[in-house]
């Protein structure tokens, strides 16, 4: 697969000794022990060159040969590795996307449910002035589209950071199918995008902008929580022209970390109760958690080189292990967090054994394996233990 996707791309034509399969597992090894640098992901290889080398013939880079290779070598290579990568998985083994499910997902809804947002990836701005977005910051952004039936990505664009969470609405949204349901924030309220949304058949909520001009059409019955249900239009001429439907416009009280605020939801759905157009707009909490354990557990804070290349080769790569481990997660039946099974591959990763093996007993606070070792181990030859001490 890589290398069909090397010459697909041109890299292996920019490719002597470092060859791209190579580069691909430096990069891979880079994220599994959040490497600091380039000399120390270099001097590590280089010291384990042996067991490297058993890995379908990898070697270890060059400083300036691994540098080179991110900055000159096409990224996209490696973001259609992980696209690919995640159809074989998929494919091969339908159990392993239901499998992540994420758990404050209504149960009720039928249909694929996406949650849409983008994280913003802090940059040193004196040295990337290809990702400035104001005078004196710069960054990176990921914006994805995340499959909460699998807690996988749908579709994901990295870029940099000065463009607006709206222009990159119909790319999120492309694949999306009749009856499937998306959910963002007011980041990406854009009522032509809206509008084509729901000429495809395709449902979505989001919040409500506080200065959204509109026009009460008629009023729904409401009860508990919720405080208005109404159905609206827009009045805004150029607004109206973007989006002629209505659409329904709720009022509730919500509970956000222990308190009580209240919120107003848009959807262009009309069938669904109030109460569960709440718990969808709140199961888009999923995609903070995504973002948290690919920030706080994999390395896409530190980066190898400043170009746009180097970043983007470093941030797929990022996604690309993050798939991986959710796949060994689900061949062990993993029971304990996402960051415990990074740490627990990442303690042993030159060691040679099975891994399957090894995490199916593996944990304390499972209580699933406890070591047991034979009293004679601990003594002499020829000491009887039963009859040995003064106890």
């Amino acid at each position: 697969m890589v290398r069909n996707l090397s010459v697909e791309y041109g890299v292996d034509r920019k490719s002597r000794t470092f060859t791209p399969w190579s580069h691909v597992v430096c990069l891979l090894y880079c994220q599994l022990t959040h490497c600091i640098g380039l000399n120390d992901l270099c001097d590590a290889l280089r010291h384990h060159s042996a067991k490297l080398f058993a890995v379908r013939g990898a070697t270890p880079p060059s400083r300036n040969g691994l540098s080179h290779a991110n900055k000159e070598r096409n990224a996209d290579m490696m973001e259609a590795l992980f696209w690919k990568m995640l159809d074989h998985l998929q494919n091969q083994f339908p159990g392993f996307g239901p499998s992540g499910r994420y758990k404050g997902l209504p149960r009720r809804f039928k249909k694929t449910i996406y949650s849409i947002d983008s994280s913003t990836i802090t940059l040193v701005a004196n040295c990337m002035d290809w990702a400035k977005h104001r005078r004196r910051k710069a960054a990176a952004k990921l914006h994805l589209c995340l499959n909460l039936q699998t807690f996988l990505p749908s579709f994901a664009v990295i870029e940099e950071g000065s463009h607006h969470d709206s222009s990159r609405m119909i790319a999120l949204c492309a694949r999306l199918a009749a009856g499937e349901i998306a959910v963002f924030d007011k980041a990406y309220v854009h009522f032509k995008h809206l509008f084509s949304l729901t000429a495809r058949g395709v449902f979505w909520v989001t919040r409500a902008k506080d200065n959204m001009r509109y026009h009460v059409c008629k009023k729904r019955k409401v009860s508990g929580n919720i405080l208005r249900d109404d159905e609206v239009t827009l009045k805004t001429k150029s607004s109206k022209a973007d989006y002629p439907l209505r659409m329904r416009r709720i009022l509730a009280r919500v509970e956000v970390d222990g308190k009580w605020v209240t919120m107003v939801f848009l959807t262009n759905n009309f069938d669904w109760a109030a109460s569960s157009i709440c718990g969808l707009y709140q199961s888009r909490w999923a995609i903070e958690v995504f973002f948290k354990q690919i920030k706080q557990t994999l390395q896409v804070c530190d980066f190898l080189g400043h170009s746009k290349q180097a970043i983007r080769w470093q941030l797929w790569s990022a996604l690309l292990m993050y798939l991986l481990l959710r796949f060994q997660a689900w061949c062990s039946d993993w029971p304990h967090s996402f960051a415990r099974i990074f740490t627990m591959i990442r303690a042993v990763v030159w060691d040679r054994f099975d891994l399957g093996g090894t995490l199916d007993f593996y944990g304390t606070a499972g209580g699933q394996w406890r070591m047991r070792v034979q009293p004679q181990a601990a003594f002499l030859p020829g000491i009887d233990w039963k009859n040995y001490g003064t106890a």
